[in-house]
């Protein structure tokens, strides 16, 4: 695993994981099924790092047109990790993503669940999600 803000924005293949950097030690058989997609996992811990950082240097990595498979995955229930999710939303903001295959999933009992991005859309506009649940 790879520190993602000391990598050369260079530094980077066809498909790049990112983690939130507890989830290999919280989450053990989660992280195995991640290192079975690639072994290029970035990780970075969002207690210790700003968001507007991170999204910077995915930014840079990205633009760089090398990356055709983005994953993010955390641990489930975590306050800081969930904006690792909110990284798909400011790329597709800032550059061209659409030729780029984006998976995100969470750890749960050791396993990974897919989310989808409405979920994650949802998750940050939370009057949204009231009238979702409220129907």
């Amino acid at each position: 695993m790879k520190d993602l803000l000391k990598t050369n924005c260079f530094d980077i293949q066809e498909t790049m994981i990112i983690v939130g950097s507890c989830l290999k030690s919280m989450q053990p058989k989660a992280y195995k099924e991640l290192e079975k997609i690639s072994s290029n996992i970035y990780d970075v811990c969002l207690e210790k790092e700003h968001l507007n950082m991170v999204v910077t240097k995915v930014i840079g990595m990205v633009a760089r047109e090398k990356i055709k498979n983005l994953v993010f995955a955390t641990v489930d229930k975590s306050p800081h990790c969930v904006q690792l999710h909110y990284i798909i939303k400011e790329l597709e903001n800032a550059i061209d993503i659409s030729n780029i295959k984006i998976k995100n999933y969470v750890a749960v009992n050791d396993e990974l669940v897919e989310i989808p991005l409405k979920v994650i859309s949802l998750s940050k506009n939370l009057s949204k999600l009231k009238e979702e649940i409220d129907g």
